[in-house]
């Protein structure tokens, strides 16, 4: 069982940069894969990026790849999403997520959920 909260979402400016941190609760961090999804209204919630347990492994959809950036500390038990150039069709909720097995690109085969936090930026 783990448990996650996001933080760090904004309003910022286009071509700005903003950094979502995701705290999670439990001893067992380091043993779940992680990613961010994001949902705009009336959108379907979508992949952003996953990171593997070590971090050693990363993917990003083609849509923030070369502008954002998913890392993570397992000591802190928090995994990172930071994004630069800013657009305005980045405004969504963000979300991360945590499953027990390798990356996915699908919301559906992930376990565990946070609440989300609000990121817009202004077109």
């Amino acid at each position: 069982q783990v448990q996650l909260v996001e933080s760090g979402g904004g309003l910022v400016q286009a071509g700005g940069s903003l950094r979502l941190s995701c705290a999670a609760s439990g001893r067992t961090f380091s043993s779940y894969t992680m990613g961010w999804f994001r949902q705009a209204p009336g959108k379907e919630r979508e992949f952003v990026a996953t990171i593997s347990w070590t971090g050693g492994r990363t993917y990003y959809a083609d849509s923030v790849k070369g502008r954002f950036t998913i890392s993570r500390d397992n000591a802190k038990n928090t995994v990172y999403l930071q994004m630069s150039s800013l657009k305005p069709e980045d405004t969504a909720v963000y979300y991360c997520a945590a499953r027990i097995g390798g990356g996915s690109y699908y919301s559906y085969e992930y376990n565990y959920w946070g609440q989300g936090t609000q990121v817009t930026v202004p077109s």
